[in-house]
């Protein structure tokens, strides 16, 4: 029996894992999508930290930049900070994309499941990423005090963040991540499910066509999110040793981080990283959804 045979007879559809596979399957994919998302990228996102994070203003192109720091650092500086995201990524994707499945099985029924429903999906998106958030969050701050800091393990900037600002501190940007991931996920999710269901209606396995929707979908999501990155990456830098304006230091709330932002930098402070995180953006989350829909394609075999 040939692949199109298997598909028809089975229905299986290559954006959700089927009925029978077990949560290991869907916490395995998830958790192999994300490492490969956030290591694979890190030094572009390290570059986009200290862009958002700077009080000065550069003109250099993104290539120079990373050289710069490079030659300055040593050539692990941009790499700094990955084992926590290591650490977190594997876990809190795992939830991601199995929260994801379990929410779309739950609002989509079988028989609609190989049509197109945008919304649904969108909502099992955002679903998935305050279930997920909650457990990266931590992490990721960990991830962007590092990379300011590279002179320091993960376990120190952990001990000094609880002694210095308390656990809260772990959590001073969860509510603005979820209003950036949320609008993030649920775009992500609607333009890669409707991309891939236009470029391969089959709904067969295909490498490329995964990788190119979700680089599209990365790109878009990224652009249009980056302000609340941005406020994002004040909240969670703001007790490194690195961030000298007071401003900056004393921006616990997305209120004063945002005026914060403004103060300094103007309105087009809200936009400072928009190339990086483009750059990095798009590979992710083609790397991210190629990956997972590997893992599910080979677990299913």
């Amino acid at each position: 029996m040939n692949t199109s045979e298997i598909s028809t007879a089975e229905e299986i559809d290559y954006e959700a894992l089927p009925d029978s596979a077990p949560l290991s399957h869907q916490l395995l994919a998830g958790a192999f999508a994300g490492i490969m998302e956030h290591s694979v990228m890190f030094p572009i996102d390290a570059l986009k930290t200290r862009i958002q994070s700077t009080s000065a203003k550069s003109t250099s192109n993104m290539l120079s930049q990373m050289a710069k720091i490079s030659t300055a650092e040593g050539s692990l500086a941009l790499w700094k900070g990955v084992q926590s995201v290591i650490l977190g990524a594997g876990p809190a994707h795992a939830v991601y994309f199995a929260t994801y499945e379990y929410t779309k099985k739950y609002l989509i029924d079988e028989k609609d499941m190989q049509t197109h429903q945008p919304l649904k999906t969108a909502l099992s998106g955002t679903v998935a990423t305050i279930a997920a958030d909650a457990l990266m969050n931590p992490f990721d701050t960990l991830k962007q005090r590092m990379q300011l800091n590279t002179n320091t393990t993960v376990w120190n900037v952990t001990k000094q963040i609880y002694k210095n600002e308390g656990f809260s501190a772990f959590y001073y940007s969860y509510p603005t991540t979820l209003a950036m991931n949320i609008p993030f996920a649920a775009f992500n999710f609607m333009i890669y499910e409707s991309a891939t269901k236009f470029f391969n209606p089959t709904n067969d396995y295909n490498p490329l066509v995964h990788c190119l929707s979700g680089g599209l979908s990365g790109a878009t999501c990224a652009a249009i999110t980056t302000p609340l990155d941005c406020i994002k990456t004040v909240l969670q830098v703001r007790g490194s040793e690195s961030v000298s304006l007071q401003v900056m230091k004393e921006a616990n709330t997305f209120q004063k981080a945002t005026k914060a932002i403004y103060q300094v930098h103007g309105a087009k402070g809200f936009w400072r990283g928009l190339q990086p995180r483009v750059f990095a953006n798009m590979p992710a989350t083609a790397i991210a959804w190629t990956a997972y829909e590997c893992a599910k394609h080979f677990l299913l075999g």
